[in-house]
């Protein structure tokens, strides 16, 4: 609800107010038509100010939820409307307070826009009375240079009172070496600890200590580019029983990361960039979406896991998949791996009997595509494979070169019964990516559908066309070029081998955005 639908309703109540009285016979009351008159009057008259609003009969509780309801800036103005209002805004539940939420124009400078934003966060919540406040979203911009630790303190304090449920904290640091802002965990011990569920850090150092074991409401914790040892976070996980998602960006100061049993009901786990990791150990009984990007050492996951997402860019996590995921995550339905290092030599010693779902994607110029047929062999009940490729960064051959004529490279004895739905993000003429292709079309009895996609982003080959038209990504003369010759490797090579059974849909680049004649 806005400020419209405020003034709407109030002026509904004030219309009801200055409609004329009816009698029992239907005739209009002669004191109504008095106050009806159609005779002009002085603007400042005494009738004239006994039209106008003056308040309202509803309960105050009911204006106060109408209240929550109006955006921040909104909310705001309403309350220099009536006193009732403004002891709403003492107790205004949901405070996003940032840049864009506060109307900051973007022609301001940043460090103009940093000041105002500091001036009127000190205005909001030094009015606020700290009753009510269910959400804090405060984002700080250039810190510490236009704000002080004690004012996010102070901030802080008037904000984390008991009944607060979320808390966003994101500090924008003006550089690199700028100062550290310490959260000051004993808040919580207050009793707002108790009701929070959704914490949120970002750019500032967290450490608590064994005494902090009141967050037992918490079921979503995030940290970015937060100061936390080990030890300190398997502090702050002990005392967070009922915690659902944990995800944790850039925490550097993390060498050994222990996920205990107690956290029975934790079920997703996104660990990235951490650079100091070493080894991840997952204790929980119950976790079902883990994403990984970082350098391990050492990996134990658990049985329950059966979402899987592993990423990297300085070490061949694929083959570490194929080698280890088996017979550690037996249970794993869903597989999804990114990595620019992989080697054409792959040995898949177990099998993963209930993977559903594979997506595999990395930046090799030499891949041998056909190779990926053994991984596809060691997934019997695999139902949909996506591979992404990156075109302009392969190194081999066409399968149109001169070269290689029309001998293209067969394995047998591998049949893929399940298979419904493959997907090639980034299809080029790559003669092992044709084969490949081919093989599954041979071996695939279950295919329904094929999506060749010559565009590596994966975004469809078409723009939008009129108000609110959009342009499609770039594409280099060289991608372009690429792209074709795809399409010309798909009309010699696989249009023939569809069977009539399978949908076949090949993305090409769009002619209005990118054409082949540039």
């Amino acid at each position: 609800m806005g400020l419209l639908a405020l003034n709407r309703l109030i002026y509904m109540r004030r219309d009801r107010r200055r409609r004329p009285i009816q009698g029992p016979n239907g005739l209009v009351n002669s004191a109504a038509k008095r106050k009806e008159s159609p005779c002009p009057r002085d603007g400042n008259s005494r009738s004239e100010k006994i039209l106008r609003y003056s308040g309202t009969s509803l309960p105050e509780d009911i204006w106060h939820h109408i209240h929550s309801l109006l955006p921040l800036r909104d909310a705001a103005r309403v309350a220099c409307v009536s006193h009732s209002f403004q002891r709403s805004w003492k107790r205004y539940p949901s405070l996003t307070i940032t840049s864009e939420t506060l109307g900051l124009e973007n022609e301001m400078s940043s460090a103009k826009v940093s000041v105002v934003l500091a001036n009127r966060t000190n205005h909001i919540l030094g009015n606020h009375s700290g009753e009510g406040i269910k959400a804090l979203e405060l984002q700080i911009n250039d810190f510490p240079i236009f704000t002080a630790s004690s004012d996010v303190d102070r901030w802080l304090r008037v904000a984390l009172r008991a009944g607060i449920e979320k808390l966003d904290l994101r500090l924008c640091l003006h550089s690199r070496d700028a100062d550290v802002y310490n959260f000051p965990y004993p808040l919580f011990l207050n009793g707002s600890g108790k009701s929070i569920q959704d914490l949120h850090l970002r750019n500032c150092a967290f450490r608590p200590t064994a005494g902090l074991g009141c967050l037992t409401s918490l079921t979503s914790l995030s940290l970015w580019y937060v100061h936390i040892t080990g030890d300190e976070l398997r502090c702050l996980l002990s005392s967070s029983v009922a915690l659902v998602k944990l995800t944790l960006v850039s925490c550097n100061e993390l060498i050994f990361l222990e996920i205990p049993s107690l956290l029975q009901r934790l079920s997703h786990l996104v660990v990235r960039d951490c650079e100091s990791l070493e080894v991840i150990e997952i204790r929980t009984p119950n976790l079902y979406s883990f994403r990984c990007d970082a350098a391990l050492v050492r990996l134990s996951l658990g049985d329950s896991l059966q979402n899987f997402k592993f990423f990297h860019s300085s070490w061949d996590v694929f083959h570490y998949a194929c080698k280890n995921l088996p017979h550690m995550v037996p249970n794993l339905e869903a597989l999804d791996i990114f990595s620019p290092y992989v080697s054409d030599s792959l040995v898949v010693p177990g099998k993963f009997l209930q993977l559903r779902r594979l997506c595999i994607g990395f930046i090799s110029p030499d891949y041998d595509y056909l190779s990926l047929v053994p991984f596809l062999d060691a997934c019997p009940s695999l139902e949909t494979f996506t591979l992404y490729v990156e075109p302009d960064a392969i190194e081999e051959q066409s399968v149109l070169g001169d070269s290689c004529h029309d001998d293209l490279r067969r394995v047998q004895g591998h049949l893929h019964r399940n298979i419904k739905e493959v997907r090639i993000i980034g299809f080029c003429s790559a003669k092992s990516l044709v084969e490949l292709t081919c093989h599954i079309l041979e071996n695939a009895e279950s295919l329904q559908r094929l999506t060749l996609d010559t565009l590596y982003n994966g975004g469809g080959g078409l723009c939008s066309y009129g108000k609110n038209a959009t342009k499609c990504l770039w594409m280099s003369r060289g991608m372009i070029v690429e792209a074709h010759k795809a399409l010309s490797s798909v009309e010699r090579y696989i249009v023939g081998k569809v069977p009539s059974s399978v949908e076949l849909k090949v993305v090409e680049p769009c002619s209005r955005c990118n054409p082949l004649e540039i």
